[in-house]
């Protein structure tokens, strides 16, 4: 078994093909390691851009690419094949820092190669993932690359930032930071035919209340202070991704805005509830999330 860790760069362009914005990618940089990850080899290149032909200004500051960089870089076909060669045939992990480079790259592969799967992709992994289970960071909150390194001791200025060789080689240290092998298994999975149907499923937010897959016990509420179930004033209303409704409690005479938004998932539904005091004492919130 060996370990590839992946970082892309990627440009905000229109694509005519789709008549809509596409995620280019103008830059790969990897870094191969072995069972006791030990540095093996690194791989990085400039991507020729096909699609746009000017780099975003806010891609320019951070990589510090430039508009002749991506014009006389190497063709994404070409790349890809070249980097499926440098994998070579082990078995192989592939590990990014979240996984929007993988979904990015897999858009580029449709777009430019009509394939819907990626070719060298045999099993991944989410480093980021990873990190939130080692850490147990908050749920929902996502911890960035840099942030990462240093809550782990880890200096990210060693790095070139936002460069695709200097942050998979800045990813490549959390992985040794925070290794451990039954984890690791647990959170490693197969690329088959699930692997990209998880991917290409785009998350929703469920705006009818009458959808089976929103939680009736979730449209309750019970006093913050009492403990007293609470009377409904107001119809439940969609505004601004939540169902709304006000609440009051008979026993403490405090009125509450609830608000309830449900998001379905490939594999499940998030519920995530906001509660505030609209009168005194002083407005507070809480929020319930469960999966």
């Amino acid at each position: 078994m060996q370990y590839v860790i992946m970082d892309l760069e990627w440009n905000n362009t229109y694509a005519k093909k789709v008549s809509g914005f596409l995620n280019e990618v103008i830059e790969i940089g990897a870094v191969k390691l072995d069972d006791d990850l030990d540095n093996l080899d690194t791989f990085t290149c400039i991507i020729r851009s096909q699609i746009g032909k000017k780099l975003r200004g806010s891609v320019k500051r951070l990589t510090h690419l430039t508009n002749d960089d991506i014009s006389t870089g190497l063709p994404f076909t070409q790349v890809f094949s070249a980097f499926r060669k440098w994998i070579g045939p082990k078995e192989t992990v592939i590990f990014t820092w979240g996984d929007g480079d993988i979904r990015v790259l897999l858009e580029n592969f449709r777009y430019l190669n009509g394939i819907k799967t990626i070719p060298f992709l045999q099993n991944y992994c989410d480093l980021q993932r990873v990190y939130h289970a080692v850490t147990k960071s908050p749920k929902g909150q996502q911890v960035g690359l840099s942030a990462a390194a240093a809550s782990l001791g880890i200096d990210p200025e060693v790095y070139i930032h936002h460069r695709a060789l200097g942050d998979s080689m800045l990813t490549a240290e959390i992985l040794r930071k925070i290794y451990d092998p039954a984890l690791f298994r647990s959170l490693t999975v197969p690329c088959g035919s699930e692997f990209y149907d998880r991917l290409q499923f785009k998350a929703k937010i469920i705006r009818n209340l009458d959808n089976p897959l929103v939680d009736k016990k979730r449209m309750h509420h019970v006093c913050e202070v009492c403990k007293t179930e609470c009377e409904q004033l107001t119809e439940w209303k969609f505004h601004s991704q939540a169902f709304r409704a006000n609440f009051f409690c008979p026993t403490c005479g405090l009125t509450y805005a609830v608000s309830v938004r449900f998001k379905k998932y490939y594999d499940h539904v998030e519920c995530r509830k906001v509660v505030s005091v609209k009168e005194e004492p002083a407005p507070n919130e809480t929020e319930e999330a469960s999966v």
